[in-house]
C-alpha cells in the first residue's frame, strides 16, 4: 500500500509537469531524426575532377569506369596543375584523377601506365573509403584490359584469383541501418537519468525529501517509488523511438522483438538507477543536468561503439568501455536488428545489464539509509 501511494504520487507529479513529458517524448524524436539523417558514412557520387593530359579514347574509357561505378561523379575537368591544387583547396572536388601524357600509348605497348589519384583527407574516414573504392575501380579496369588482350590472341583468363566478396548483416552498407539501432541505447541514456536526478534533487531543494527521512518508508521502497514511474516513462520512450525509427527509416528487425523489449526493460532500470546515483552527488538542479550530461550522455557517444568502433580504440580505453552500460545495450540492439541472433549470443550482455541495475539499486538504498541514520 505504501509503495502504491509513492508510485501514485510520483506519477501525478510527472503528469502535472509538461516540461518533463516534453523532454521525454519530443526531444528523443528530434534526436532520432537529426542522427538518422545527419550522421552518414555512405559514400556515393563523390565529386571528382579530372586532369586528363592524354585526352584519348582510352583515357576517356578509364574515367568512365569511375562514373559507371556509381560512387564517383565526374564533376569538372581541369587544365593545369594549379587548377588541381585549387580544386582541392576550395573543396570543389573530393578526388582528382590525374592522367599523364602517353597513357594510351603505354597501354598499347603493354607497359605500365601510372595514374595519380589525389584525395581530400580532411575527414579521414571518408578519405579511406574513397581511396578503397578508387583502388577497386582501377583494379576492375586493369582486369578487363587484361581479359581483352588475351581475347585478341584467342585466350581466356584462367588460373587467376577472382574475388567474390559478400557483405553480411548490412549488405547495402547503409549507415542508417546501424546508426538507428545504436541510437536507441544513446537516447535512453540521454533523458531518463537526467529526469530522475532532477526529480530527486527538486524534492531536496524544496525540503520535502526530509519528510521521507522521518517517515516509516524504507530507503528501498522510496527508491522504488522514484524509479518505477520514470522507468515506465523511459520504456514508453523506447517504444516510441523504436516504432518511429523502424517505420520511418525502414530498418528491418531480424531478431526477436520480445527479446529486444525484455533487454530494453532491464536497460531502462539501469538508466533511471544512474539518475538516482547522480542525485546523490548533485545539490542543485543545474548540477544534476550537468552531471547527467557529462556522466551518462557523453560516454554513451564516445565509449559505447555507437559512432566509433571499440576495436579500434587503444587497449586501455577498450577496458574503460566496459564501465558503461550503453556498450552492452548497443551490442544487443545492433545484434538483434542486423544479425538476428538469439539469447544464446546475448545472454552475457543482458546478465551484465541486470547486474548493473541491481548494484545501482543497492548502492542507492545504502546511500539513502546512511542519510536517514544521520
Amino acid at each position: 500500500m505504501m509503495l502504491a501511494a509513492l508510485l501514485r504520487k510520483e506519477t501525478i507529479e510527472i503528469l502535472r509537469d509538461p516540461i518533463t513529458l516534453a523532454v521525454a517524448v519530443v526531444l528523443p524524436l528530434i534526436m532520432l531524426f537529426l542522427f538518422g539523417y545527419g550522421v552518414s558514412m555512405d559514400v556515393e557520387n563523390v565529386p571528382t575532377a579530372v586532369y586528363d593530359q592524354d585526352r584519348t579514347p582510352q583515357s576517356a574509357r578509364f574515367i568512365d569506369t569511375f562514373v559507371q561505378s556509381g560512387y564517383f561523379k565526374h564533376h569538372r575537368n581541369l587544365w593545369s596543375p594549379r587548377q588541381v591544387d585549387a580544386a582541392l583547396d576550395r573543396a570543389d572536388a573530393t578526388m582528382v584523377i590525374v592522367i599523364p601524357p602517353g597513357f594510351a600509348r603505354r597501354l598499347a605497348a603493354g607497359s605500365e601506365a601510372p595514374v595519380q589519384i589525389l584525395i581530400d583527407g580532411s575527414f579521414s574516414p571518408t578519405a579511406l573509403i574513397v581511396s578503397n573504392y578508387a583502388a577497386a575501380v582501377v583494379n576492375r579496369f586493369s582486369t578487363r584490359l587484361a581479359e581483352e588482350r588475351l581475347a585478341e590472341f584467342g585466350l581466356t583468363a584462367s588460373g587467376l584469383v577472382r574475388l567474390e566478396s559478400r557483405v553480411w548483416y548490412n549488405a547495402p552498407l547503409k549507415t542508417v541501418n546501424y546508426i538507428v539501432p545504436g541510437l536507441f541505447a544513446v537516447l535512453l541514456m540521454a533523458f531518463p537519468p537526467m529526469l530522475t536526478a532532477l526529480a530527486i534533487v527538486r524534492e531536496r531543494e524544496r525540503g520535502t525529501i526530509e519528510q521521507i527521512y522521518v517517515s516509516p518508508v524504507s530507503p528501498a521502497m522510496f527508491i522504488l517509488g522514484k524509479i518505477i514511474p520514470y522507468a515506465v516513462l523511459a520504456f514508453g520512450e523506447m517504444l516510441l523511438v523504436l516504432a518511429v525509427g523502424t517505420a520511418w527509416f525502414d530498418i528491418p528487425l531480424r531478431g526477436s522483438l520480445g527479446l529486444l523489449l525484455g533487454a530494453s526493460l532491464i536497460y531502462v532500470f539501469v538508466t533511471v538507477g544512474l539518475g538516482v546515483a547522480v542525485s546523490a552527488v548533485a545539490r542543485t538542479q543545474v548540477a544534476a543536468v550537468l552531471l547527467s550530461s557529462v556522466g551518462t550522455l557523453m560516454p554513451s557517444f564516445l565509449f559505447s561503439g555507437f559512432l566509433f568502433p571499440i576495436a579500434t580504440m587503444p587497449y586501455l580505453l577498450q577496458l574503460y568501455t566496459y564501465a558503461f552500460p550503453t556498450r552492452y545495450f548497443n551490442d544487443i540492439s545492433r545484434d538483434l536488428f542486423l544479425k538476428g541472433v538469439g539469447i544464446e549470443y546475448l545472454w552475457g550482455n543482458i546478465a551484465l545489464l541486470a547486474l548493473y541495475a541491481v548494484v545501482l539499486f543497492a548502492a542507492a538504498s545504502l546511500t539513502l539509509r546512511k542519510k536517514v541514520a544521520r
